[in-house]
């Protein structure tokens, strides 16, 4: 391969190889294997075999035309001997003259970079577990030895596009090999293998199932032949089962009170529910189709909802008709919640049935709980327009103005004590290739809600509402108004957005700006006034907010400010036992890519705020799929 070989004592240890009486280790045997296996899966014999086959149409000839190719393959080191000879093919043309000045350069080392292996035609019967240690392997070729298992730790081997197993004694296939997404092609040929796991169907970019040569049962043995690859796959990731429910999410306590009044404290959720119209079966397909579905997903997301039972309630990526059919109603009739929503910008150009489609933001609180004072929605593409220092910027217009992301703002009084907290819901664009977008976004929402906190502030002055927070403090003093900025903002902890929330500052040069000018922003940098903190921070965040097989990660945040807010609780992490064995969300249990947050707060200064402790959202709930919490001391 041109690529350093990987020690006899280390990767077939266990008497893994067993070369034949006089053969050399690394030599091709004294007699040629045998060129054919089993029956093949339509019950003819393979080439090779004494007979012919019938050819029944084009995904049939695929599978015999690559069985064919596996069969010759069957030489020691095969496919690395065809790497080597291209290689010095590819060189024959001469060596590169020397350099003018005749001065000799010597050769400068490099890493290493290989990320196929070749262990096929060795006669090895077990594989040692050093081997699974390499997850940069794209390409592992294990073809014609004398292998009677696959052990589950395959699936560490996530790197891996191309697995050949061809020509072993394999009589089972192991369901972890589901776990290796990337996979594109997973050549089985000639092996004993009767039942292929469903777990497969989350092979979705899958091209090559070789299934040729093995008593393969029905309905499998018909369909590799009449649909081919996608067909298989496809049947067998609808068919298969949904698994155990994840454990409920711990209830983190992280601060107690010995007071359990709670009338200035509150829980407050954040959940991306993924739309209907983003839930493709392109974008998404290693879930089955009736996981995918709108009807069946809805009714998780209800679920989830209503068991963690949160006081307010920030959903992004909700379509107007979903609000105004499903989740208006059933929060209000299921948890007497009340509601508003506005859709993103491009909505204000279409048509009422257009407009329906088009999703955004919807903040919900409990009636009984909180009372609406004042709502407003962001759009930024407006703001952008309406701002001189910022229309003069080309990149205004060919990137900012091109996204039409909002934040709905709602200002919230607790009935009982009439404290008020403001709640910026928002959701930022999705592209990773425009953290630019993505910064400013975040500047003008912190500016545009400095904007409507003094201006709310004013306007109750002037109707003789004198709104004050619990600790006494004028409300019109935005460092000390109770805010609370929770969303999907697409953006990693190391982003600019994390850095300037947290912070209160990002430099004119920050690399999330690139070569892009927006004004002041890229000429002074940024600034903000209020002390935000992201209340996950304690637990140096979650493992995840948003799981799909191509990204895991934190994009989701729930900030607050500290000068009048703290946090009490929140809702852990998924169950990472059950997280290493599903591939990503949605699927059967989880109704969205990404994760609910659940935080409990209290205003600082309220006498009696706090979480008790043993309690949490979802206490006293029944919940279903993976909704409820079980509380856990945070240490």
């Amino acid at each position: 391969m041109g690529s350093p070989q990987l020690s006899h004592a280390t990767l077939l240890a266990n008497q893994g190889y067993q070369p034949q009486q006089g053969q050399v280790p690394g030599q091709p045997p004294t007699s040629a294997p045998p060129t054919s296996g089993p029956p093949s899966v339509n019950g003819q014999p393979p080439p090779g075999a004494g007979g012919s086959q019938v050819i029944t149409g084009p995904h049939h000839q695929k599978q015999a035309d690559a069985a064919l190719a596996s069969r010759q393959s069957a030489s020691p080191h095969y496919h690395a001997r065809v790497a080597a000879a291209a290689a010095r093919t590819l060189l024959s043309g001469g060596d590169p003259p020397p350099p003018s000045n005749n001065i000799s350069i010597p050769p400068t080392e490099k890493p290493s970079q290989w990320t196929i292996l070749d262990l096929g035609g060795m006669h090895m019967r077990n594989l040692a577990p050093s081997l699974f240690c390499y997850s940069f392997l794209t390409t592992l070729y294990l073809n014609h030895n004398a292998i009677t298992t696959l052990p589950a730790s395959i699936a560490l081997l996530h790197s891996l596009i191309v697995l050949d197993v061809s020509g072993n004694k394999l009589s089972t296939v192991p369901p972890e090999l589901g776990m290796l997404t990337g996979l594109r092609e997973l050549l089985l040929f000639d092996n004993e293998i009767a039942v292929v796991p469903p777990e497969l169907g989350q092979l979705y970019q899958l091209e090559t199932l070789g299934l040729e040569g093995n008593p393969v049962e029905e309905p499998i043995a018909s369909m590799i032949i009449k649909e081919g690859t996608t067909g298989v796959v496809t049947y067998l990731r609808e068919m298969c089962p949904a698994g155990p429910l994840p454990a409920e999410r711990e209830w983190i306590v992280l601060e107690e009170d010995a007071n359990p009044s709670q009338s200035d404290s509150f829980t407050i959720m954040c959940y991306n529910t993924l739309c209907e119209k983003y839930a493709t079966p392109q974008a998404y397909a290693y879930t089955p189709s009736w996981a995918l579905n709108w009807s069946y997903r809805k009714d998780l997301l209800l679920n989830d909802i209503i068991a963690y039972s949160a006081d307010i309630v920030c959903l992004q990526e909700v379509e107007m008709a979903q609000f105004e059919d499903f989740f208006r109603e059933e929060l209000l009739q299921n948890g007497d919640y009340e509601g508003v929503f506005w859709p993103k910008s491009r909505s204000r150009t279409m048509a009422e049935y257009e407009r329906r489609q088009v999703d955004g933001c919807a903040t919900f609180w409990k009636k009984t709980k909180f009372s609406l004072v004042h709502k407003h929605c962001i759009e930024f593409q407006q703001i952008a327009m309406q701002r001189p220092e910022l229309r003069k910027a080309e990149d205004v217009f060919n990137r900012v103005m091109i996204k039409d992301n909002i934040a709905v703002v709602t200002l919230l009084e607790l009935r009982e004590t009439r404290s008020r907290v403001m709640i910026a819901n928002a959701h930022l664009h999705w592209d990773p290739s425009y953290k630019d977008v993505k910064l400013v976004q975040t500047a003008m929402l912190l500016e545009e809600l400095l904007r409507l906190g003094t201006s709310w502030a004013s306007r109750d002055r002037e109707t003789g509402v004198a709104p004050t927070t619990s600790t006494g403090h004028s409300a019109n003093s935005m460092a000390r108004i109770p805010l609370i900025i929770g969303g999907d903002f697409n953006s990693l902890p190391n982003s600019g957005v994390y850095e300037f929330l947290s912070g209160g500052r990002v430099a004119q040069d920050h690399p999330d700006f690139g070569r892009y000018t927006y004004g002041p922003y890229t000429s002074q940098g940024l600034t903000h006034g209020f002390p935000l903190k992201s209340a996950y921070s304690h637990l140096d965040e979650l493992d995840f907010t948003n799981f799909t097989p191509t990204f895991k990660g934190v994009i989701d945040y729930v900030w607050y400010s500290t000068a009048t807010l703290g946090v009490t609780g929140v809702l852990g992490n998924v169950d990472r036992s059950y997280v290493s064995r599903v591939v990503g969300f949605p699927n059967a249990h989880h109704p969205s890519d990404h994760v609910p947050l659940v935080v409990a707060m209290r205003i600082k200064g309220a006498q009696g705020a706090g979480t008790p402790t043993g309690t949490g959202p979802g206490t006293g709930n029944a919940a279903t799929g993976g909704g409820g919490a079980r509380a856990v001391r945070f240490k």
